[in-house]
């Protein structure tokens, strides 16, 4: 199956099964927004608290912070959202279409990247088990030309976009042939820059209105507030403040699902560190994240570090961590290390001190800042893409599962009945109400045995509980295994702790 072909079968199951639905559908929708279904609203809280125990639970010097939507809209100017947070865009005469430039260019190379995927593949398939994937990428003439030409179009797109010479991101289009996906022209504009912000108003009449704006980053509301949570939870740094909350850009050129969106959600830490000592927390910052992500399970080779060649006004050293999705390697999590400009900048527009008091060193100082912020949505969309399985059975039969890792599924165990009378039914709704207790269960008793199994396989339920004939007799019952569709007999009694000892954040934790 091509990776369009899946990616259309992503966004068909998340809709079919519950997880994602166009917001105001009935009304046509609105374009690159997302409304999360029953299921998605609960795979959606496991993320975040997931990675909120991760974050702030197992760090004694990590809190919490809830911080407004709306801000001060100094606090913008400060931040320099103002001035220079934009988009360069292009449009295409004949289509009177609109695409970000950048995006364009990445998405050219993301094509040459897809040529070195097919080169291997072949190898690979030529060689069998002798293949040798590090020595064929060092070896391969092709593939060393797609590397050295990726590389070199990207270096020029970075030094272009830094320097604002937006004629020289034009020209880079059109040496490189690039072509419309609607019209198939190479009839370019010129670049602009576009402001990313939404506008707002606060007031209670035309006359007393305050222009604000809908934030568009989830840091800005952790850096006004570094000083009150450093001093009520006496915090000694280095210390950190981690978020989860929506943000608002107004993408002109929104697209690819719910990765990139107009409403979106952010997790997000900022650590507050010594001056001069942002190099080894950079480098640190990088390992904890990245073995994060692994601890999911998701496969080693789906991560992979981006360094950035064009740096934000902020930055003096970033990072992502890229996901491999359907289209490609995309930004899944960013690591900045941010200097002091934001508190610096807060102090210098707002007049008031938001410097520290070392008290070992007898000395105050403006804190630099190393920050680590994953998109949500984009976080939902790598592991429902990566999750999302067709299997052929060895009696030839096939079945779609999602193999959401088990802390993260929404439903954590389905209790079935082998048949719906003998009394079956009513030991199986007596074990759905206990476990239901201490996990998002759910009970099902329509269809054959074999055709709930399936349902649950696509849903993503990791665990069946099966009670039948056998219940009666011993008081034992069966539990199936998504993956592997394993089954095993326990007694009744152990039910709760079997599902505990497989879903609990302590016991994955431990296993990772």
């Amino acid at each position: 199956m091509s990776n369009h072909s899946q990616f259309k079968k992503i966004i068909s199951h998340a809709k079919e099964y519950g997880y994602i639905f166009p917001s105001s559908e009935i009304y046509e929708g609105l374009s690159a927004v997302y409304d999360y279904g029953q299921q998605g609203v609960l795979l959606k809280n496991n993320i975040k608290e997931y990675w909120w125990k991760s974050m702030v639970q197992l760090n004694e010097n990590i809190v919490g912070l809830d911080s407004a939507i709306l801000m001060h809209p100094t606090t913008w100017k400060a931040s320099g959202h103002v001035d220079a947070f934009n988009d360069p865009l292009i449009d295409n005469k004949d289509s009177n279409k609109r695409y970000r430039a950048d995006v364009l260019v990445e998405d050219y190379v993301a094509k040459l990247e897809h040529k070195i995927e097919k080169e291997l593949n072949k190898a690979s398939k030529r060689f069998g088990e002798s293949f040798d994937k590090k020595q064929f990428l060092s070896t391969s003439h092709r593939v060393i030309e797609y590397k050295k030409k990726s590389e070199l179009i990207i270096s020029r797109l970075s030094k272009s976009l830094e320097n604002e010479d937006f004629d020289d991101v034009r020209k880079l289009i059109e040496e490189l042939e690039i072509r419309c996906p609607i019209s198939g022209t190479k009839n370019w504009s010129d670049v602009k820059q576009f402001n990313l912000m939404f506008g707002t108003k606060i007031g209670a009449s035309a006359e007393s209105t305050t222009e604000l704006y809908l934030r568009p980053e989830t840091a800005q509301g952790i850096f006004v507030n570094y000083l009150n949570v450093q001093k009520t939870s006496r915090m000694k740094i280095p210390f950190g403040i981690a978020q989860i909350g929506k943000a608002f850009r107004n993408e002109i050129i929104a697209r690819q699902f719910i990765f990139r969106m107009r409403e979106f959600e952010q997790m997000e830490m900022q650590f507050f560190i010594p001056p001069g000592t942002q190099k080894i927390w950079y480098k640190q910052w990088k390992e904890k994240r990245l073995n994060w992500h692994l601890s999911l399970g998701l496969g080693d080779d789906n991560y992979r570090f981006h360094d950035h060649e064009k740096l934000a006004h902020y930055a003096d050293a970033a990072c992502d961590i890229e996901f491999k999705f359907p289209f490609g390697f995309k930004e899944l999590e960013g690591i900045h290390s941010r200097t002091d400009f934001d508190l610096s900048n807060h102090e210098k527009f707002s007049g008031k001190k938001l410097k520290y008091f070392d008290t070992e060193k007898n000395e105050s100082y403006t804190p630099f800042v190393l920050e680590t912020s994953i998109g949500l949505d984009r976080m939902f969309l790598a592991i429902l893409s990566n999750s999302l399985k067709e299997e052929t059975l060895n009696d030839g039969s096939q079945r779609t599962v999602l193999s959401i890792p088990a802390i993260l599924a929404p439903i954590k165990v389905a209790v079935l009945p082998l048949v719906n009378k003998d009394g079956l039914p009513e030991i199986a709704i007596n074990i759905f109400n206990k476990l239901k207790l201490d996990f998002n269960s759910s009970y099902d008793h329509k269809d054959a045995i074999g055709r709930r199994y399936r349902r649950q396989d696509a849903l993503g339920t990791p665990f069946c509980i099966t009670v039948d004939h056998q219940t009666l007799v011993d008081q034992t019952i069966t539990v199936r295994y998504r993956d592997t569709m394993n089954q095993e007999r326990i007694s009744l009694k152990d039910v709760s702790k079997k599902i505990q000892s497989e879903v609990s954040f302590k016991n994955w934790i431990k296993k990772v």
